[in-house]
């Protein structure tokens, strides 16, 4: 079985290396090279490796996703909604059974919460961006696992990337814990700026939630208000 070597670029360094010690050798017994374009060098190569990708490009990275356990139940990949140059991020926690049968995030009951949440504040779902942590619905509706979350999360990086969106709301507690690292219950962190990559996050009850208890909806109204006076206080010029 071929070894799978644990750094390529490491690897690909030390062929680069050794291939040049080669062709100085040639050329001091006179070799003159073959005609045609010259390889890059080793450090424009580690510098394509982190260009920002557009969304397409990202898209076409992940494929027909099989990096977690997940991809055998889904009907659809869930990769994400909107504007690709929005302002204004949402981050949920995963596909349910409408998101994965449409593959559009956000589509469901929870969706219809979230619409008429943008639809109050003035906003339109084509001028944000939606996405989750996962791409792929868990069976049941069920929590993510951290190894499903470490596979989808380099994705998801790469789409805040691309969008550089001013702020991001995160939508519950999974995405949460998922985006900060902390363990805090979403109903101490709502409400309370953070940071992530150096965007702005601000924390909220996920719409399923309100769905449930809709006397919270107030809260996360709140929420979105500190939002909301955020990018209109950094409107771009």
């Amino acid at each position: 079985m071929q070894k799978i070597p644990e750094d390529p670029v490491e690897e690909l360094r030390e062929l680069v290396d050794n291939l040049s010690d080669w062709l100085r050798y040639q050329r001091r017994l006179g070799w003159r090279g073959l005609p045609g374009k010259v390889a890059p060098p080793i450090q424009d190569i580690e510098k394509s490796a982190d260009r920002i990708l557009s969304l397409e490009e990202i898209r076409a990275e992940m494929g027909d996703c099989r990096r977690c356990k997940l991809y055998g139940g889904r009907t659809r990949l869930v990769f994400g909604d909107g504007a690709a140059n929005a302002r204004l991020m949402f981050v949920g926690e995963a596909p349910g059974a409408d998101e994965d049968k449409q593959g559009v995030p956000f589509v469901g009951a929870a969706g219809q919460v979230l619409n008429n949440l943008l639809s109050k504040l003035g906003l339109r779902r084509e001028e944000v961006y939606i996405a989750n942590i996962l791409k792929s619905r868990p069976p049941g509706n069920r929590d993510p696992e951290a190894d499903e979350i470490a596979a989808c999360l380099p994705f998801l990086d790469k789409q805040i990337k691309a969008i550089r969106p001013r702020v991001i709301v995160i939508l519950g507690r999974i995405a949460a814990h998922a985006l900060l690292g902390t363990k805090e219950p979403i109903t101490q962190l709502r409400g309370h700026w953070q940071k992530y990559h150096g965007i702005r996050v601000m924390p909220t009850f996920h719409p399923a939630y309100l769905k449930r208890f809709p006397l919270e909806r107030h809260k996360t109204w709140a929420d979105m208000q500190q939002v909301m006076e955020y990018l209109a206080d950094h409107e771009e010029t």
